[in-house]
């Protein structure tokens, strides 16, 4: 589990086409130090898996699944991305509850800068639009963000200067794609009241 809590700003720095799936390789030296094979690594809000470590770089596959359904396949080398380690039990939790499992991509539509922070509009799929509320939690490339404003087909957040300057959102541009996790806890409760039988009423006035 992840907080939405950037770490460091990392970069890619090898891609090695593998058929059915794609081989990262990317340093960071804040979320390799102590890294081991099989550890996870949220690489713009996405789980990876610690393949080899050595020195301030790591390598990570991505099957070809993770790469239809978020913006890893856009990735080359020298591109910056978002790098987080899974938070520690009995941690302060700083942003909320982040599988690193991406639901889907939206696009950067604009961004209005003002004297101390920026608000940037991001599309949202129809088929998230649901989930996410005024004043709600999102991740977008693995940020964890407080919308300001939810519509239909899109949302808006509000960054601050160190959001702006510790990530990629500092750098992202209108058609630039981001990868979008809802919270989690708004389709847990979709799916518990689906499955909630009504009330049985025969009866009620004997």
């Amino acid at each position: 589990m992840f907080t939405g809590i950037v770490e460091e700003l990392g970069e890619v720095t090898a891609v090695e086409n593998l058929g059915d799936a794609s081989r990262f390789r990317l340093r960071g030296p804040v979320v390799t130090e102590g890294a081991q094979h099989g550890d996870s690594i949220a690489v713009n809000g996405v789980c990876l898996t610690v393949v080899e470590h050595e020195g301030d770089e790591f390598t990570a596959d991505v099957m070809a699944e993770t790469l239809k359904r978020s913006s890893l396949g856009a990735l080359g080398v020298g591109s910056r991305v978002n790098l987080e380690r899974p938070t520690a039990v009995g941690s302060r939790l700083g942003g909320h509850i982040v599988q690193g499992h991406v639901d889907g991509t939206g696009q950067v539509l604009a961004r209005t800068p003002s004297e101390h922070w920026e608000i940037v509009k991001i599309s949202l799929p129809a088929d998230l639009a649901r989930y996410v509320v005024e004043k709600g939690s999102i991740t977008v490339d693995g940020i964890s963000l407080t919308v300001v404003d939810a519509g239909s087909d899109h949302f808006t957040v509000s960054l601050i200067p160190t959001t702006l300057d510790l990530t990629t959102l500092g750098h992202k541009q209108p058609g630039d794609p981001v990868n979008l996790e809802v919270d989690v806890v708004a389709k847990y409760v979709e799916r518990l009241l689906a499955h909630t039988q009504p009330a049985d009423t025969q009866g009620a006035d004997r």
